[in-house]
């Protein structure tokens, strides 16, 4: 039952309230039912800025027609209200309120449109109500102004929905509205608050080149369409707090003046906000992005929080600016840093993510850290990361430090197996700290056309990798490199080694450093353009003790050495039988002094059996003494002397090479 004297035409038992239009006043009819006597006497009655109510009444075309024309102001030929009632009035056929000017209040809560709806270039002077309207087909606001509060809460818009260009001075409600077309609000200006709480838009959303001065309330909100918000700019605060966005969001060139709250947010589509601006805050704590996030060329210029934040895809940051300290939080498929500029402290805690750093730029220090659980939000509860479920595991792993200034970088519990090292300067400052880890050497034995080959362990770089994967004959295990990795040499890698050995010596850890000191030398044997004589040094160097590292490499070519000098003493070094001292001289005929000349013989290889338990324990004998660089007093025969000599100066360098190798393995 209306709450107004109703016109009850064609009232039956099954509708006893029949039709619910308001009774014009002095009649007992509505203005539809009204007889045409009846209805000329009341048009004759009006003039522009009239009051005139409506409510419930059914128009036609025709019949708003001729109510425009009795409001018509003849000045300037627009048609002008003064207090319009209009709720649940229903309009049957296309309406054009287009140009019109509402002097007050405005009423159309509750209305249905049939057909379009034009209101563009319409003036709304005071409150603008059509909450719970319909409008089952297009309705056109365009460069329209609503000078007063703009109320379409609970509307439906079955159509297109266009507000280009238009203004809102007062305040803008669309809360818990539904747009099942087009919105357009193209060059839309909100001069005070906008809610679209809990609104729908179940076509595309369009609010590009807008401008919201006052806050923006989009919390809840539904876009189950592509959304756009490009190029459009929010002075103050914008919340778009557990919005659901079904299609691609796009906030590309966006100004965020205020903060910008996308709290639980669930991106369903790709989430673009490149080179947008947040001058504040930007919070996207426990917001979910299940495609891939644009940020690159955007500026936070004081936000000093991002995340935490959850992305199936790939997070882009490329030429982000960050201006002030900040903390990013992010769990995330791949992260792309390319360009990125920090100036000022900053913390980036990840997790799951796969990081490219290339030719980042941080002038103060900044870490990289991998989060070992789900982040934490500030009520204690953790953040949720199901858009990662198919994820094999939470490593961080670092793709790429090419062109960065490692000077204040600090890595922590990362991946560098797979990271490219080549072009990054101050390699040597680089710290780190955790559980992080490098390539490894393919293991087991291979067989390379015949001869079988064996890499000892250690630590390699991704480019090392990739140089030895593309080498004729190159056994499985090296991996190739991707596209774009470039084609790093032994003569680029041996300065990254050489940094890192460094690095890590700076860092009191001298067992680590020995893995990259050992990759920087076998890189300078095989430098090409090194002179063959410190190739073929290096080459002895590498197959006598791994470089000064392979202890067990150096003790075998002792043993070797031992062996050989043992068996050469036993065959032809060790005399047959100790030579006696013999005293001869001359007795002078008269007497007198008698000169004595004592001598010794010649030691001789035996003739019977050199190979005895007596001869080996004397080889034994001889040979430990030289590995220590001493004389054992041993007679010898001239081939035992040079073959002692020798073993005094081989044997005790492969002992010191072995002794060495140790050392550095556990050197502090």
């Amino acid at each position: 039952m209306p709450g107004w004297p109703h016109c009850g035409h064609g009232a039956t038992t099954e509708d006893p309230v029949g039709c619910r239009g308001i009774r014009v006043p002095g009649h007992t009819a509505c203005l539809a039912h009204l007889s045409d006597t009846g209805r000329d006497a009341y048009f004759a009655t009006l003039s522009p800025g009239s009051d005139i109510d409506h409510r419930g009444t059914t128009f036609t075309a025709e019949l708003l027609g001729r109510l425009l024309d009795a409001l018509r102001d003849p000045a300037t030929g627009r048609p002008c209200f003064g207090t319009a009632g209009f709720d649940s009035a229903t309009f049957r056929s296309d309406v054009g309120f287009e140009s019109v000017t509402f002097q007050k209040n405005a009423w159309f809560e509750g209305a249905s449109f049939a057909g379009v709806a034009w209101f563009e270039s319409t003036v709304f002077k005071g409150t603008a109500g059509f909450g719970a309207a319909t409008f089952e087909s297009a309705a056109w606001f365009g460069t329209t102004v609503f000078k007063g509060t703009a109320g379409f809460g609970a509307a439906t818009f079955s159509g297109t929905a266009w507000f280009e260009s238009t203004t809102f001075k007062g305040t803008a409600r669309f809360e818990a509205t539904t747009f099942k077309g087009t919105a357009g609000f193209r060059r839309t200006v909100f001069e005070n608050v906008a809610w679209f709480e809990e609104a729908t838009f179940e076509g595309t959303a369009g609010l590009v080149e807008s401008t919201f001065a006052g806050t923006a309330w989009f919390e809840a909100t539904t876009f189950r369409n592509s959304a756009s918000f490009e190029a459009t700019t929010f002075e103050r605060d914008v919340c778009f707090e557990a919005a659901v966005f079904k299609g691609d969001a796009n906030f590309a060139r966006t100004t965020f003046k205020d903060n910008a709250r996308f709290r639980k947010a669930a991106f369903e589509g790709n989430a673009k906000f490149e080179a947008a601006t947040f001058e504040s805050g930007s919070g996207f704590e426990a917001a979910v992005i299940e495609r891939d996030a644009w940020f690159a060329d955007t500026v936070f210029e004081r936000s000093a929080s991002f995340g935490p934040l959850v992305c199936a895809g790939r997070l882009v940051l490329s030429g982000a600016v960050f201006g002030g300290p900040v903390t990013l939080s992010l769990a995330a498929h791949r992260l792309e840093c390319r360009r990125t500029r920090w100036s000022s402290t900053a913390e980036v805690r990840l997790r799951y993510a796969t990081v490219d750093f290339s030719h980042a730029v941080f002038e103060y220090p900044l870490t990289i850290a991998a989060e070992a659980g789900p982040f934490v939000l500030p009520n204690g509860r953790p953040v949720e990361e199901h858009a990662l479920a198919g994820a094999p595991d939470a490593a961080v792993r670092l793709a790429s430090l090419r062109g960065v200034d490692a000077a204040h970088l600090v890595l922590a519990d990362v991946d560098l197996s797979g990271c490219l090292f080549t072009g990054t300067v101050h390699l040597d400052q680089l710290r780190l700290e955790g559980a992080y880890s490098f390539g490894e050497v393919p293991p087991g034995t291979h067989w390379v056309r015949g001869r079988p080959v064996r890499f000892t362990p250690r630590r390699t770089l991704a480019e090392e990798h990739h140089w030895r994967a593309r080498r004729p004959g190159a056994v499985r295990g090296w991996n190739v490199a991707v596209l774009g990795a470039g084609h790093a040499g032994p003569a680029q890698l041996a300065p990254v080694y050489r940094a890192l050995r460094k690095a890590f010596e700076d860092g009191k850890d001298e067992p680590g450093a020995a893995d990259f000191y050992y990759g920087e030398m076998e890189m300078r044997r095989h430098d090409a353009s090194r002179p063959w004589s410190e190739r073929a040094l290096l080459a002895a160097y590498w197959a006598v003790s791994g470089y000064g590292l392979r202890a067990a490499r150096a003790l075998g070519w002792l043993g070797a050495a031992m062996l050989v000098t043992v068996v050469l003493l036993m065959g032809f070094g060790i005399p047959g039988d100790s030579p006696k001292q013999e005293a001869t001289g001359t007795v002078p005929p008269g007497g007198g002094t008698v000169t004595l000349t004592i001598g010794k013989a010649d030691p001789q290889n035996p003739t019977g059996d050199r190979f005895t338990g007596e001869r080996f324990e004397k080889a034994l004998n001889v040979t430990l003494n030289s590995v220590v660089f001493r004389s054992s007093g041993q007679d010898l025969t001239t081939t035992g002397t040079y073959t002692e000599m020798a073993s005094r100066l081989v044997e005790p360098v492969l002992l010191g090479l072995a002794v060495l190798a140790v050392r550095n393995r556990v050197k502090r």
